[in-house]
């Protein structure tokens, strides 16, 4: 079970795992190219203090998000797509959303993976594509194990990413007056507050969507609450905002740039670390979604470790050939569908609970229970109708639209009782 990681029942009490285990892992999934990325981002179009008004709506945003659908998994042991089931998709609905989950998860596994090539070919030469698929091959290696092997993956690399922030700050920062950096005008087009906010809100939605996954390993709300208010504050408000000031010292958004010149090689082997970290989460949760999605589309208990390798050949593959790179924009366009997707289980676990009953029978016994709805066509219009919004609807902030207008539309769903499914599937031994 250790290598399987209980990707389709319930994680035992005996199983989970100290809050700040799960932490590292949190704040692992935001140490990584992106936030410097973000706040460069940022800073390029904002002041100090309004990037960090943006920082603190969109990180509001990501923590009542993941909180919600965190504890969620906890209190019932599940990951994302499993508990989906019973919170609002039903069993055939789950399986979309694990494919939808797993597919833009693997997308960008395969882009990290390609930037890993890159940066370990600029530091020590050779081809871009063989470090990809060398880079792609040890995560696969890392995630194998599950989450007791990614955890000590996050011990190292995590501490070894805030060195990094350390020596940004240090060197580059200590170059002008801080109090001059935070007074400084941006140096790029202006963003508004709006913007800052979907940048941040945007940029870890995904991660947000599949609290679950991880939170299935705490044992308390408690823990979630405590995880997810420290590893999104430490992940936003530091990593973020130096980047916002390195931005605004070096009068630039090329994050790599920024990193290079503040550390030079050191920065960058860290860097390469940090990467590392995220993509492991990406290619965990993808894994755990298509194991789903193959129990409900065909009766198949395929093994997680095994559906681990595959998808890790494949994004790897993705990576070295360049396809990736091409991946981004229809990446960013299927993005739109997944926060739905919270607004949708949080509505139906806390709100409509047409479906909590069951979890609620089966929770002391440790399994699942015995049958889940069939098909929710409710749920699956909503899904469509709020991807919608997201996509469309340009005011405010499109990752917060899409989930809110799901959350509200299944909750008045749920009021005229149109949230029932087409039929029950039994879930005997043999699946």
């Amino acid at each position: 079970m250790a290598r399987e990681d209980y990707a389709l029942e319930r994680v035992p009490a005996g199983a989970r795992y100290g809050w700040t285990t799960v932490a590292i892992q949190r704040f692992g999934l935001l140490s990584a190219l992106s936030q410097f990325l973000l706040g460069a981002t940022l800073g390029m179009g904002m002041t100090f203090w309004q990037a960090v008004l943006a920082v603190t709506l969109g990180a509001v945003i990501l923590e009542i998000v993941a909180i919600a659908i965190g504890i969620a998994g906890m209190r019932e042991g599940l990951s994302t797509t499993v508990l989906a089931r019973w919170s609002g998709f039903g069993r055939h609905g789950s399986g979309l959303v694990g494919i939808v989950i797993a597919v833009c998860l693997l997308g960008w596994f395969g882009v990290q993976s390609a930037v890993l090539g890159q940066g370990m070919a600029s530091l020590l030469g050779g081809p871009a594509w063989v470090w990809a698929i060398v880079g792609g091959l040890a995560i696969t290696a890392i995630v194998v194990p599950g989450f007791l092997g990614m955890a000590w993956t996050a011990w190292i690399t995590v501490p070894a990413f805030l060195a990094l922030a350390g020596w940004a700050v240090v060197v580059e920062l200590g170059k002008q007056p801080l109090g001059e950096l935070i007074a400084s005008a941006p140096p790029g087009p202006a963003l508004s507050l709006a913007q800052g906010a979907t940048l941040v809100a945007g940029g870890f939605i995904v991660g947000a969507v599949i609290s679950p996954d991880m939170c299935r390993f705490n044992k308390s709300a408690a823990d979630v609450v405590k995880q997810t208010i420290i590893g999104i504050t430490l992940g936003e408000y530091v990593l973020a905002l130096v980047g916002v000031l390195l931005a605004h010292a070096l009068r630039t958004g090329d994050v790599v740039a920024i990193v290079t010149t503040t550390s030079g090689v050191v920065g960058t082997i860290v860097l390469v670390a940090a990467t590392t970290k995220t993509n492991d989460w990406n290619l965990y949760a993808a894994s755990l979604g298509v194991t789903s999605a193959l129990h409900t589309a065909f009766a198949i208990k395929a093994r997680r470790a095994v559906v681990t390798i595959v998808l890790g050949v494949v994004g790897t593959a993705l990576a070295a050939l360049g396809i990736a790179d091409h991946l981004v924009d229809f990446l960013i366009l299927l993005g739109v569908m997944i926060p739905p997707i919270a607004g949708i289980m949080v509505a139906e676990y806390y709100v409509v609970r047409t479906w909590r009953p069951v979890l609620d029978e089966s929770r002391e016994s440790g399994a699942l229970p015995a049958s889940a709805p069939g098909w929710v066509p409710a749920a699956l219009v909503i899904w469509l109708v709020a991807a919608a919004v997201g996509h469309y609807v340009t005011v405010g902030i499109p990752a917060l639209n899409a989930l809110l207008a799901a959350f509200i539309l299944y909750a008045i769903a749920g009021r005229l009782g149109l949230t029932g499914s087409t039929q029950r599937s039994l879930l005997a031994d043999r699946d």
